[in-house]
Formats: structure tokens, C-alpha cells, sequence
């Protein structure tokens, strides 16, 4: 009888440890999905606000049109074209505001279009990396990227002098030099070194 009320009451403990466990590993799985969802939410917020320019690639669809949807660049004088709507300006547009003008003009062709725009290569915005890094040469520039997030995408070589590091950035056709102490920054020193990168920006790790 001691011997079924010790097995009753382990087996109890048992079901109750699996339960905990299960409910658990649900809340940890509900707050990955949030977490997942607002990183989603903010890359679609930084693409939205993302300015065109010439040399961009970009996806245009048109719901039910296949004829309609192209993938195209931005041509050097800032416009595209696509059937039926010939040039279209796009450069110095975000994707949304394209999207509305390209839907307005559709409206004359089409009964309620559904257009979406996407850029699927952002050549005009770039930043260039050299020195000491293991990938030189053009970055794509992102929405809001800044030199912590440039350089964590460049890498380092071994003999890199991450004390040293500097922007050369065009300001009213003069150059200047801004510095960047990789080793300060990172340990939460002088956070204002750690600026938005405009397009055109050269970083030089020494």
C-alpha cells in the first residue's frame, strides 16, 4: 500500500514537472514570436522609409497583371518605365509614395490596382570601407546604419588599430574626418562616435 501511494505521488511530481515544463517553453515560444514581430515590423518601417535613387532596383507587381509586373532600375535621370505608364519619376521617392503614384496613374487602365514596390537593390545609397577590414569596397547604406553596424558587416583583420578608425565624409565640398574609437564605443564610451552614415561615407580602419 506505501508502495502505490509513493508511486502515486511520484508520478504526480512527474506530470506536474512536464506541465510547468510545457507551459514554459510556450511562454518563452510567445515572446520569441513578439520578438520576431517587431523586428519585422521594424524592417518594414526602415524599407518604407527608404529614399530612391538612381541606380536602384526595383520590383514592381501588380496583383492579377503579370504583364504589369517588371523588375527594373532606376535610370540615371531618376525615372523608370513600365508599360501602359511609360517614365515614371522615382528618385527621390520612398517605396509607399511610388506605390500611390503608380496605382493613380494604373487607375485609367485598370479597376482598382493593387500595386506593391519593392527595392531589391539599393545601389544608390552606398558607403565605402577600406584599410584593415576583411571585406573593402561599397556597402549597401541601410535605413539608419550605423558605423558599429558597418563595420561589424566589413570585419577586421588581425593587424586592424580599432583605436584609430575615421570617416571621411563631403560636407558643403570640403572633407572632413570624423573619428571612431571601436574599443571606446563598444564598451558604451563616447556613444555620439557612433553616427549615422550618410551615402558616400568612406570608412578607413587604419
Amino acid at each position: 500500500m506505501k508502495k502505490a501511494m509513493k508511486l502515486a505521488v511520484f508520478m504526480g511530481m512527474v506530470f506536474l514537472a512536464a506541465a510547468m515544463l510545457a507551459q514554459t517553453t510556450e511562454v518563452t515560444k510567445s515572446e520569441e514570436a513578439k520578438t520576431d514581430k517587431a523586428a519585422d515590423e521594424a524592417s518594414v518601417a526602415a524599407a518604407n522609409d527608404y529614399v530612391i535613387g538612381a541606380d536602384d532596383t526595383l520590383h514592381i507587381s501588380v496583383w492579377k497583371e503579370p504583364d504589369l509586373s517588371v523588375t527594373l532600375p532606376v535610370r540615371p535621370d531618376g525615372k523608370i518605365s513600365m508599360p501602359l505608364l511609360d517614365d515614371i519619376p522615382a528618385a527621390g521617392m520612398t517605396p509607399v509614395l511610388l506605390k500611390e503614384l503608380i496605382t493613380a496613374r494604373l487607375k485609367k487602365y485598370i479597376a482598382d490596382p493593387r500595386v506593391t514596390v519593392v527595392v531589391t537593390a539599393m545601389n544608390s545609397r552606398r558607403i565605402f570601407v577600406t584599410g584593415e577590414v576583411t571585406h573593402t569596397g561599397p556597402i549597401p547604406l541601410l535605413p539608419h546604419m550605423t558605423m558599429l553596424q558597418a563595420l561589424a558587416q566589413a570585419g577586421f583583420t588581425q593587424f586592424a588599430n580599432l583605436k584609430a578608425i575615421y570617416v571621411l565624409r563631403t560636407e558643403n565640398g570640403k572633407q572632413v574626418k570624423l573619428p571612431f574609437n571601436y574599443k571606446e564605443v563598444v564598451k558604451g564610451n563616447h556613444p555620439e562616435q557612433n553616427i549615422f552614415l550618410k551615402p558616400g561615407d568612406t570608412i578607413v580602419v587604419p
